[in-house]
């Protein structure tokens, strides 16, 4: 089943985890994706060489001009942006009293200033094809937090107010915009971090199924949010958490 047949999508955060399903997930149900990340090895690992529907760039999303060559790559290699994926993110565990600045920063740069203006810029573009999709990657740190995530939870929850009000300014020109809460997923990042029993039966807690999250269950997430039966869904939050935040 192709459900994006020709729509072009921008995809951060790719080179693993969650970025890396949903680029492959999206070229698969018929896409031409651009996946962005800041390691150009792991991107390459990921998704090896160019194809006629996976381009890759690497890039940081915080640089002078990101969005302006991360849209304007896409443009090039595929003529026109559907579809936006903010998946690009980091975590900083820091105290409030004791965060550093550039902690705070950087945390902002990435997961919060760098989402904004990949949406801005490429708002335009959705405009010129009749409509368009924005799904930005928020977090179960939205709605529960918990000591050292000050700056990510704070990140988190500007996603949300930013992606509810995107959706607000752009329903005439049927651009939806809506985001995504994940709960504990393992990815390569999460992965090494089972080697601890201890540290594996807290992530594995996280769930009420007897599961923790794979990255390919937010894809299915994007892939809905993205596609044509999600067109009357905007300003909305989705969790996909194994049910986390219905047990705090």
């Amino acid at each position: 089943m192709e459900r994006l047949k020709d729509k072009v999508a921008i995809v951060t955060g790719a080179a693993d985890g969650m970025g890396e399903a949903i680029v492959k997930l999206f070229a698969a149900e018929g896409a031409q994706v651009l996946g962005v990340d800041l390691n150009a090895e792991k991107l390459k690992e990921a998704h090896g060489a160019a194809t006629n529907s996976i381009k890759l760039m690497d890039i940081d999303v915080t640089a002078d001009d990101a969005d302006e060559k991360i849209v304007g790559e896409t443009l090039s290699a595929f003529g026109a942006a559907d579809i936006l994926v903010n998946c690009a993110g980091v975590v900083e565990y820091e105290n409030t009293e004791i965060m550093r600045d550039d902690n705070w920063e950087r945390t902002m740069d990435v997961n919060l200033n760098a989402v904004f203006r990949l949406c801005r810029r490429v708002i335009p573009e959705m405009r010129k094809r009749g409509g368009g999709r924005i799904v930005n990657i928020a977090s179960i740190n939205a709605y529960v937090v918990a000591p050292g995530l000050a700056a990510y939870a704070a990140s988190k929850h500007a996603i949300a107010g930013l992606t509810k009000t995107m959706a607000v300014e752009l329903g005439p020109d049927e651009i939806t915009a809506n985001f995504i809460s994940p709960g504990a997923i393992l990815t390569g990042m999460t992965r090494p971090l089972m080697d601890d029993p201890e540290t594996k039966a807290l992530f594995e807690s996280f769930s009420v199924l007897p599961r923790m999250g794979m990255p390919e269950d937010i894809a299915n997430g994007a892939l809905f949010l993205a596609s044509e039966e999600a067109s009357f869904i905007t300003g909305q939050g989705i969790t996909i958490d194994g049910g986390f935040l219905a047990k705090v």
